[in-house]
This record gives structure tokens, C-alpha cells and sequence, in this order.
């Protein structure tokens, strides 16, 4: 997914350029603001100053700037500033609209995706921004989102065309529509006793963390919308935020939509968490200084009840943070997801993260000895589970153990098979194509072809020694079902072994003749 967004890149004689057209009103000023200084420029225009003073030679050479000595608001020291000249401007105006056309991804006020050109964004966005900063935060956050705090006031929109927008509400506005506050409806939980009853074990230890790791379309978003949903209704002041992440999400729109759950607003932020974000493109995001005040603000009583103060229920008795997807983040927001989980050791705070492969944010020790982190890894339907989904299905007369020999237990497959009556019905083979055998890494796809290749199940010690693998059978692929260890030996299910199949050829040929 992350390939399929649009690339975003803008030159920095393009960024200076626009820059200093949005700025072509202080041209020839005696006295002029910051704007127009090395510093100013650098950091409207998310560059180093070293980049602005090499790209203003090149500017300058091309006569499409003119440097001057002058007067800066607010300082007692003249400062080398710059301006566009004729050259320049016709320039500018023309990279403008070319610019302008570029297409950019946002999130709207409903959480629609969309791809619009970049001088629609702004009012999309309900933002007072310039092509330019539509452009930056474009290419260093992917998604623009309707709402985030660095794009300032939302401007509420008029019906009246012919009175002027009034200024309106509030900074986070739209940060709503990123995260949900109940658990998405799903389809039916069938079977899974065994992690329904870890994670109720889990609730009520009051461990900080629970991680349910598997591979994709195996259940884990269903098992937990399923019995966060009943909990919901035991602890109905329970506060839930459920955030999907995407591929495109950046940590700093994370910790905004966190904040806005957690109660911070312009109206009430008394440790001034705003301050923490960066508000222009390209800034460092400062996690521990996040990290640090918005610990100091969850154990602050009296802050949290002046927040809540009127609402139902009054305050939380702590907030339950559900990541969907969080194997999207780990990369981009592995310092905030660390600084969540220390947050949560000591604030009335718990979190979920659901992953399609296990976490390194956390030490291993945070799950074997200090009972901080809980993990669940969910693989297919066992035979019984099977059983007993395939008894309530009108019409099908499938073989349980048939079904699980073919598809390993996976909760989709039995789903198409309740709709369409095929064991391996076409979408699954396809999905698991799509989202399981193409995102596994080299060796661990090499691993279970070459199995596929046999006839019959084949010893670890010579399937091992076919791919040159070291060490014990892969606990990953044993853990979510992908490989089967046997009395026999290694083996697959049915339907994975027959996609791997289609890779005929001399690379099929080299794997039949490693295990002979």
C-alpha cells in the first residue's frame, strides 16, 4: 500500500521560489519580518541553511532574486535578506501552477481518503495553508488529515458566500474522525475459548499491555472488537480509543489523535502537550517531552477531573488505547509506541496492539519476567472448532478434517466456504497470495516451497539442510500454522503447498533435487 501513495517531491529552488512569492508583498521594504532571512526561509521551506544559502547562489546567478541588507522586525541587527525580481516572479507563478496540479492524499472531515490536487487541499481541509505547506506536509506525512493541530484554526464553512469565514472551533478539530471510540462491528467470533479467556485474564490482572500478533486475515481484529465489545457493557465508562493504522501514518498524527481522546484541546491543555508537536514540515517530533508531560497530566487528578468535569460517568477510570494494524507503525513510530508502553506502567492507561507480527518495542523481558507485556499469538481453527462452525452451515457437507488439512483452519476460508460451498474457494487462494506468502521474508518463503516441492512430510533435519537454515524449525511459522510439524515431519497445508506449487521451473527442480 505504501508504494500506491503518491510521491510527493519539491525541488529546493521550488520551495524557496513559492516561498518567496507568498511572501512578494514585503519586496523593497526598508523593514521587513523574518521571513525573508536565511533562518526565515530555511524553515518555511523545511531545509537546512546550508541548502538555502547553496540554492540562493544558483538563484542569484539566474537573476531570479535580489539580495539586500535589511531591517528585521523585532531585531536590533540588519540581516541579509532576499526577494524575487521580474524574472523571478513570472518564474514562481509559473512553478505555482505547474505545483498546484500535483496530486496529494488527505483525510477528510469523515475519514474519507482522497486524492485531490494540491491547491483543492486547503479547503478540503478546512486550512489556511499555502500550496507550498500543502506540498511539505505532503511529502514528509503522506496524509494530510483533516483537523491536525499543525494546520491551525479549522475555518468553519459559510453557506453565504458573501460573508467572510468566521474563525471556528478548535485546535484537534477532526482529529475524531481518525480513531473510533467503540470497536468496530465485525463478524462472528466461532471457537476461540483458549484467547477469549487470555484476554479476559489479562483485563483483569491489570497488566499495562496485551499484544495479539497472527497472520493476516486470521481473526485477531474480530476477537478483540468481539470481546471489547461485551466489556464495553461491564465498564460502561470505560474510555476506548480504537485507532486502525494505516500504512501511511506518521507517529506525530498518531499523538495527535491521542491527545484529542485523551481530553487535550486549545481549551485545556495544562502542560501545554501542544507545545510538543511539530508545526511545520519537517520539524523533529520531541517524544520524550511528549512522553514526560503527558505522564505528568494523566496522574494529575485534578487536571483530569476539571476536563471530564459535567460529562457522563465524570472521568475515565482509565483509557484503553486499541492500535489495529500497529505492524504499519512499527517502523515510523517505534519511539512513540515505546513511549506509550512506559507511559502506561505508571498511568491509568492500557494498551492493545494488534499485529501481524510480533513487536520489538518492548524487551523480552517485559513479557517473561516483569509481567508488563502479554502476548497472544493466534493461529487457524483447530478440527473441533471447525466441527462445529461447518454444523451450523446451511447446505455444507464438508469433511472437518478435510477443511483443515486444506486450509490450516483460516477463518476466511471457512467464511467463503459457508458462502460459496468451496473448501479453497478462489478470493482465499488469492489472499493468501496477496497478504501472506508475497510479504514473507526470503528464507522463510524458500523454506516452505522447497517443502512444498515433497511428496510427503520431510525431517527438519533434511528439509533444514535442503535451504541451509540453521537452528530449530522457525518458531514464527509454527506459531500461525504455516508450518506443520508432524510425526512424519515438516509439512503444509494443502492449499498454501499448492500455491507454492505453481513455481515451476528450474528453481522447482533445484528444490526437488536438495531434498533427495
Amino acid at each position: 500500500m505504501t508504494g500506491d501513495i503518491p510521491k510527493v517531491n519539491v525541488a529546493v529552488k521550488d520551495r524557496i521560489l513559492l516561498h518567496l512569492l507568498e511572501e512578494d508583498e514585503q519586496a523593497d521594504r526598508y523593514v521587513v519580518t523574518a521571513a525573508l532571512t536565511r533562518p526565515g526561509i530555511a524553515e518555511a521551506c523545511a531545509q537546512h541553511p546550508p541548502n538555502v544559502s547553496r540554492a540562493m547562489r544558483t538563484l542569484l546567478r539566474k537573476r531570479m532574486v535580489s539580495e539586500h541588507s535589511r531591517s528585521i522586525r523585532g531585531d536590533d541587527r540588519k540581516q541579509k535578506t532576499w526577494q524575487l525580481t521580474d524574472d523571478g516572479r513570472e518564474e514562481a507563478k509559473n512553478r505555482l501552477s505547474e505545483l498546484s496540479k500535483l496530486k496529494v492524499l488527505i483525510r477528510d472531515e469523515s475519514n474519507t481518503l482522497l486524492e485531490v490536487e494540491a491547491c483543492e487541499a486547503p479547503g478540503r481541509l478546512q486550512a489556511d495553508l499555502s500550496v507550498l505547506q500543502i506540498l511539505l506536509h505532503a511529502q514528509h506525512e503522506g496524509v494530510l488529515t483533516f483537523g491536525d493541530i499543525r494546520f491551525g484554526l479549522v475555518k468553519k464553512k459559510s453557506e453565504d458566500t458573501d460573508l467572510p469565514p468566521p474563525g471556528r472551533l478548535k485546535l484537534l478539530a477532526g482529529a475524531h474522525a481518525t480513531y473510533h471510540t467503540s470497536p468496530p462491528k465485525t463478524r462472528t467470533v466461532h471457537g476461540r475459548v483458549d484467547a477469549i479467556s487470555g484476554l479476559d485474564d489479562w483485563f483483569e490482572s491489570g497488566s499495562p499491555c496485551m499484544v495479539i500478533h497472527g497472520i493476516a486475515g486470521i481473526g485477531k481484529s474480530t476477537l478483540v472488537a468481539n470481546w471489547l465489545g461485551s466489556h464495553m457493557h461491564e465498564v460502561p465508562h470505560l474510555s476506548v480509543c480504537w485507532y486502525p493504522c494505516q500504512p501511511w501514518d506518521k507517529a506525530v498524527g498518531l499523538a495527535v489523535s491521542l491527545l484529542h481522546r485523551f481530553g487535550v484541546d486549545d481549551k485545556h491543555d495544562p502542560y501545554q502537550l501542544m507545545e510538543t508537536l511539530p508545526l511545520t514540515p519537517g520539524a523533529e517530533f520531541d517524544v520524550d517531552s511528549w512522553r514526560r508531560r503527558l505522564l505528568a497530566y494523566l496522574t494529575d487528578a485534578q487536571a483530569i477531573r476539571e476536563r471530564f468535569v459535567g460529562e457522563s460517568g465524570g472521568p475515565p477510570p482509565y483509557w484503553l488505547i486499541v492500535l489495529d494494524d500497529v505492524h504499519h507503525v512499527t517502523t515510523e513510530a517505534r519511539d512513540l509506541l515505546g513511549a506509550l508502553l512506559d507511559i502506561s506502567k505508571k498511568a491509568p492507561l492500557r494498551l492493545v496492539f494488534i499485529s501481524r507480527t510480533t513487536l520489538d518495542v518492548y524487551d523480552r523481558r517485559d513479557v517473561h519476567t516483569r509481567d508488563i507485556v502479554q502476548e497472544l499469538p493466534l493461529h487457524g481453527l483447530s478440527i473441533d472448532e471447525i466441527t462445529d462452525w461447518v454444523e451450523t452451515m446451511d447446505g455444507a457437507s464438508a469433511d472437518p478434517e478435510d477443511v483443515h488439512k486444506m486450509t490450516g483452519g483460516h477463518p476466511l476460508a471457512l467464511e467463503l466456504l459457508e458462502i460459496y460451498g468451496q473448501t479453497t474457494h478462489g478470493d482465499w487462494l488469492k489472499f493468501l497470495d496477496e497478504e501472506i506468502i508475497n510479504h514473507m521474508p526470503p528464507e522463510e518463503h524458500e523454506l516452505l516451497a522447497t517443502l512444498a516441492v515433497a511428496e510427503s512430510p520431510v525431517k527438519w533435519s533434511k528439509l533444514s539442510a535442503a535451504v541451509n537454515w540453521e537452528g530449530n524449525p522457525p518458531e514464527r511459522l509454527l506459531t500461525y500454522g504455516l508450518l506443520l510439524e508432524l510425526e512424519e515431519g515438516m509439512w503444509l497445508h494443502e492449499a498454501l503447498r499448492e500455491r507454492f506449487q505453481r513455481e515451476v521451473g528450474t528453481a522447482s527442480k533445484k528444490r526437488k533435487a536438495s531434498l533427495k
